[in-house]
């Protein structure tokens, strides 16, 4: 058999799994479908998907990186919170990543609301920030897939119509 074809698959996988990646916390998505297609690339010898093109793909597979982070928190800033609620909203989307779905939706809505509860504020300003830093999440997991799709129509322009 030839190899070729199983790269070709592997790259198709990774991409695929990269995309399910996004949504699910599982898998890390944005890096797997730069890998996906860092190794359709080499496939092809990089030609015609070349250094810039691999350049622009991980610069948007960062930005999707930083997205994960910082939305959560942004959005609990965004409706009024502390800079206590940020870092909260911050801490409750990395350890939320360890408990799945559930901890995704609500890590960074409990650390916001439990970071502004510890720094005196009303439970209402703490429901707030908590609500900001879920708004955030949701806002942000849209646009990481939006990177993520984006980044596959690139590469396959670049890949297929130059």
């Amino acid at each position: 058999m030839d190899l070729t074809v199983i790269w070709w698959v592997l790259a198709v996988l990774l991409v695929i799994g990269g995309l399910a990646g996004t949504i699910l916390p599982a898998l890390p998505g944005p890096p797997m479908v730069f890998a996906g297609l860092l190794l359709a690339a080499w496939i092809t010898d990089f030609d015609p998907a070349g250094a810039g093109t691999i350049a622009v793909l991980g610069a948007m597979t960062a930005v999707a990186w930083l997205i994960d982070f910082l939305a959560a928190a942004m959005g609990a800033q965004r409706l009024g919170a502390s800079p206590r609620a940020f870092w909260g909203a911050m801490f409750g989307a990395i350890v939320g990543m360890f408990f799945g779905l559930v901890g995704i939706i609500l890590g960074p809505f409990l650390g916001a609301v439990i970071a502004e509860l510890s720094g005196g504020r009303s439970m209402s300003d703490a429901g707030k920030a908590g609500m900001g830093a879920w708004i955030g999440t949701v806002v942000g997991a849209a646009a990481k897939l939006a990177i993520v799709f984006t980044m596959v129509g690139f590469f396959i322009i670049r890949q297929f119509f130059e």
